[in-house]
């Protein structure tokens, strides 16, 4: 039980190239923590991070392309990723086996996102719709229209209700899941949305904008609940704490920042890495944060509880 913010652990030359996406799950069978990190490499890498420190278990083989996002499936048993080669691929976390490989159509996967009951994946595309897969059948089951631009980042709400998409013109739209009605747009941003994250109680909506902010909305009125400056560039990604009470973010100024969720003050920045860094999460207790950015470095910060 720390403290203080710190950093706790520095894993260098992590991948070949940049470090685009990473993703913490644990494993409802066994409480073992993965860590699956996806690259300009082309691969998925997946860790076990035990006794304070990562172990390499897995080097996962079959994107063409580099890996622009990853996500780990809530009971920790399957890791989704998808490339630019337009495929999508289910892992099975402990064999380190490729379960299914799904063809998104040409350019038409970027983040992936299982929904709560991990039944689902959900894809953005290049033609303003949202695509969700069956994990089961391995096929694209339906999708949900934003009539908008390319989207680049995907949310799903804890309790299972929403959607939230954001795209490359800044947009960001918010669906119901069980009636597939587009219920908000929300204009907060004039440039792309890289990131976005509900809060554990579904109640926030944090978004991650190339125009150096961060916004939060209220998700049942679409009002917007605040705006967050700190960043001295495009702000990459955020995620909010397992406990509702912080979110962080990562940025091209080559920061990580840990906010109030309340105060919405900024009450640490980790100046660590030596690139633009593209993937920031918390663990499932929300006593670490992990990032992972272009100097292919990935870092792990100890957070007070």
């Amino acid at each position: 039980m720390s403290t203080q913010y710190s950093i706790l652990f520095k894993q260098e030359h992590a991948h070949d190239d940049a470090i685009w996406t990473a993703a913490w799950g644990k494993s409802e069978a066994d409480g073992t923590e993965t860590i699956v990190t996806g690259s300009l490499d082309d691969m998925v890498k997946v860790w076990k991070w035990s006794d304070e420190k990562l172990e390499l278990q897995w080097t996962l083989e079959g994107h063409q392309l580099g890996v622009v996002s990853v996500d780990i499936s809530h009971n920790g048993a399957i890791a989704a990723s998808s490339s630019l080669d337009a495929h999508i691929r289910l892992w099975d976390l402990e064999s380190g086996k490729q379960i299914k490989s799904m063809d998104a159509g040409p350019v038409d996967a970027w983040t992936v996102a299982f929904s709560p009951d991990s039944k689902h994946i959900a894809t953005g595309s290049h033609l303003g719709k949202v695509n969700i897969f069956g994990v089961e059948s391995g096929k694209k089951e339906y999708s949900l229209d934003t009539r908008g631009k390319f989207i680049l980042s995907i949310a799903y709400s804890p309790d299972g209700k929403y959607l939230a998409s954001g795209a490359i013109d800044g947009i960001i739209n918010i669906f119901d899941i069980a009636t597939g009605k587009l219920l908000h747009t929300l204009e907060g941003h004039a440039m792309p949305i890289r990131s976005l994250t509900f809060s554990p109680d579904s109640q926030l909506l944090v978004t991650a904008s190339d125009d150096g902010y961060i916004k939060i909305y209220d998700v049942q009125h679409a009002n917007l609940a605040g705006t967050l400056s700190g960043h001295g560039s495009w702000v990459l990604n955020v995620a909010f704490s397992p406990d509702n009470t912080h979110f962080v973010s990562s940025s091209s100024d080559k920061s990580v920042k840990v906010w109030d969720a309340s105060s919405r003050a900024c009450i640490n920045t980790f100046f660590d890495h030596q690139d633009q860094v593209w993937s920031v999460k918390y663990n499932s207790t929300g006593s670490k944060i992990i990032s992972a950015g272009d100097d292919r470095a990935i870092h792990i910060y100890d957070c007070p509880m």
